[in-house]
């Protein structure tokens, strides 16, 4: 159940949603139809993803659950991503230039941190 889902994440994993959060924003804000630039982008995500499961596996190790593998792809492809759509478009950091564009990214993030918040209130 998501409720159950939200009052267990860790910090950790609530930053990494908050990342996807910030990403599906800008994503939306900036979006290039470009074939070019999304399949640029899958194929460096499956080049380092391929390499990062390389560099976290070990024989003796126990196997990635599928979540950890799919973020071992996904984070790649977005970060190229998300540099192919901000390029030249005035960004500074991770933030636009648009303030309402990363005021909207925040307050998602804002509103996504104040729910797991919650969640974990309620049930204590």
């Amino acid at each position: 159940m998501l409720i159950d889902y939200l009052k267990g994440l860790t910090l950790g994993r609530a930053l990494l949603w908050c990342y996807l959060i910030w990403y599906l924003v800008m994503a939306a804000a900036y979006f290039d139809p470009s074939p070019r630039l999304w399949l640029t982008s899958v194929g460096l995500s499956l080049v380092i993803g391929c390499a990062l499961i390389l560099s976290v596996s070990a024989p003796q190790a126990r196997r990635l659950d599928r979540w950890q593998v799919f973020r071992l792809f996904c984070i790649p492809f977005c970060a190229s991503s998300f540099a192919a759509l901000a390029k030249d478009r005035g960004f500074i950091l991770i933030f636009s230039s648009e303030v309402l564009v990363s005021a909207s990214a925040l307050a998602l993030c804002a509103v996504f941190l104040a729910l797991v918040g919650l969640t974990r209130w309620l049930a204590r």
